[in-house]
């Protein structure tokens, strides 16, 4: 074990120490500060991509709040308009029927004036008729009456004595 230590050399661990604490102050101004400044970099980096990724996810869920939003008002406009509709639509359903049946009422007064029309000729047209066969039955009766001369006489001297009260 002694071959491997030597003998110790107080001039040798002067120098090796000089050059360790040389070699550490070079390491410090040329390799640690660098190394430092690249960790405290990419640590900053890292800060900034996290405050990034939690500004995008706020972002983003209030994009989806004012999507949820956006989706219920027009929702609520949809339902308002279908109802509108369903209104208008039994508007126009009521306003049909009143006036079909306004024309219905209209057409069976139409029907009722011409029944009454149509009556009114066919009763004036019997009127004539029977008028006509009166006199015809009349005439008939009067021929036959005054075919006889002393029947002639008495209906002349009857109408006479009418035609004198009047």
């Amino acid at each position: 074990m002694e071959e491997l230590f030597g003998q110790f050399s107080l001039g040798l661990f002067i120098v090796q120490t000089i050059l360790f604490v040389g070699l550490i102050l070079l390491l410090k101004k040329f390799a640690w500060k660098p190394i430092l400044d690249a960790v405290n970099e990419r640590e900053d980096g890292i800060k900034n991509a996290l405050l990034s990724a939690e500004n995008a996810r706020k972002e983003m869920q209030n994009l989806q709040a004012d999507n949820e939003r956006t989706l219920q008002q027009a929702r609520a406009e949809r339902d308002a308009m279908l109802k509108e509709a369903r209104d208008i639509k039994e508007k126009m359903i009521a306003e049909s029927k009143n006036e079909a049946q306004a024309a219905g009422q209209k057409m069976i007064e139409q029907a009722k004036a011409a029944i009454e029309s149509e009556k009114n000729a066919a009763m004036a047209e019997l009127k004539a008729r029977v008028s006509s066969l009166s006199l015809d039955i009349a005439e008939k009766l009067l021929q036959d009456e005054l075919s006889n001369k002393e029947a002639q006489t008495k209906l002349v001297e009857k109408m006479l004595g009418d035609a004198k009260l009047n």
